[in-house]
């Protein structure tokens, strides 16, 4: 799986965050995306690499969970 872009992304659900790294799970060497949301208290948040690159269903089509919008 190729790995993404550091910079701005938009969540499907419509808030902004910036994907800081690319970080690997102490135990199972699974890829990790570190990411800071971009409102409120601007907190990091960690999340598998296979779930930020997915496709969701939303309503009745698809999108992807993270889009990117910038640096």
């Amino acid at each position: 799986m190729e790995e993404p872009k550091k910079g701005r992304y938009r969540h499907y659900k419509g808030n902004e965050y910036e994907l800081i790294d690319i970080a690997n799970h102490s135990e199972t060497l699974e890829k990790m995306v570190v990411y800071r949301a971009l409102y409120g208290a601007g907190e990091l948040w960690v999340r598998p690499l296979s779930m930020w690159s997915e496709t969701v269903r939303v309503g009745d089509r698809e999108a992807l969970r993270f889009t990117y919008i910038g640096e």
